[in-house]
């Protein structure tokens, strides 16, 4: 394993594997009573660029439940890479914490932290992927649908950072994956390329798509995210006049597979990329999702922490 968790794609599939297995039982361990508290006297700090709900909660109690404690860092604080260079951030927290979570705006910055810094580094989202959340999101369709690998994964909407994490993590177990975006809004050139090396490795089939309907035909997993993410607000008018076709509706859903499940990493702008209907229907799994966040992240901590 590595010391570090910035990407999906620096893992191999058996890594992969090792993890999600590895938050099964930390999650089960959870409901049957607790969990150890083999972290106590670890404390991780938590820088944050962007806010976030499930980040920040998600993390500081994967923390609490492993017996450990969690710190956080607001933008004003720190001021990553501006009031501070990213280097000196890494080498001051180093002698005061014993893991770094941080959430970003630039990749660089998260690659930097854990160039200079002798602790684990853990990305808990960049402009480039958000690795926590796949994690979370391979764990749930492991438990709605039994298994990951053969199944169609069809994410609709923007090729942001969320869809390049979903598009590597399910090539990597072995799911084809499909998106159906707008022209303009495509899934980085980079993450593209990584996803189809992932997808040559593992067999898997990927697809990229104008079209929604035609996306979702055969689907088990439908995913979408906001269409406008957090430092594109200014492009947010531009946004809504080009989504509308790409919202995951009742009518979308019905032609998909009948048990198809929704997903969606959340915050969501509901009637917008997802609709109540579907949200708080029968095919939604965006609570659980949520949830598994918090068990995903304590074992992506408790594997970095037990190699140090």
């Amino acid at each position: 394993m590595k010391s570090d968790f910035l990407s999906i794609s620096d893992f191999s599939r058996v890594e992969i594997e090792a993890l999600l297995d590895l938050a099964i039982q930390l999650k089960k361990q959870w409901f049957a009573g607790g969990n150890d508290p083999v972290l106590k006297g670890k404390v991780m700090a938590m820088i944050f660029q962007k806010p976030s709900l499930r980040t920040r909660v998600s993390f500081d109690m994967a923390m609490r439940h492993l017996g450990g404690d969690a710190l956080y860092l607001s933008p004003n604080e720190i001021g990553l890479g501006k009031r501070e260079s990213v280097a000196d951030v890494a080498r001051v927290l180093e002698g005061y914490v014993d893991i770094i979570m941080a959430r970003v705006f630039d990749h660089q910055h998260i690659l930097e932290l854990a160039q200079y810094a002798s602790i684990p580094v853990i990305n808990g989202l960049s402009d480039f992927d958000h690795p926590c959340q796949g994690l979370t999101d391979a764990l749930t369709i492991l438990e709605h649908k039994g298994k990951v690998e053969g199944l169609n994964v069809v994410y609709v909407g923007d090729g942001n950072n969320m869809a390049t994490s979903v598009m590597h993590i399910v090539a990597k177990l072995g799911a084809n994956f499909t998106i159906a975006n707008p022209e303009g809004y495509d899934i980085s050139q980079t993450g593209i390329e990584i996803g189809k090396q992932i997808a040559n490795e593992s067999g898997a089939k990927l697809r990229f798509l104008r079209n929604p309907h035609e996306a979702v035909k055969d689907a088990d997993v439908i995913y979408t995210d906001t269409w406008t993410s957090m430092g594109q607000e200014e492009e947010a008018a531009v946004r809504e006049k080009v989504f509308p076709p790409y919202q995951v509706n009742a009518k979308l859903v019905s032609e998909a597979k009948p048990d198809v499940i929704v997903m969606h990493c959340l915050p969501a702008h509901r009637n917008f990329e997802l609709t109540d209907e579907v949200a708080d229907g029968p095919h939604s799994v965006i609570f659980p999702q949520a949830h598994n966040r918090l068990h995903a992240e304590k074992a992506i901590i408790y594997q970095l922490m037990r190699g140090q």
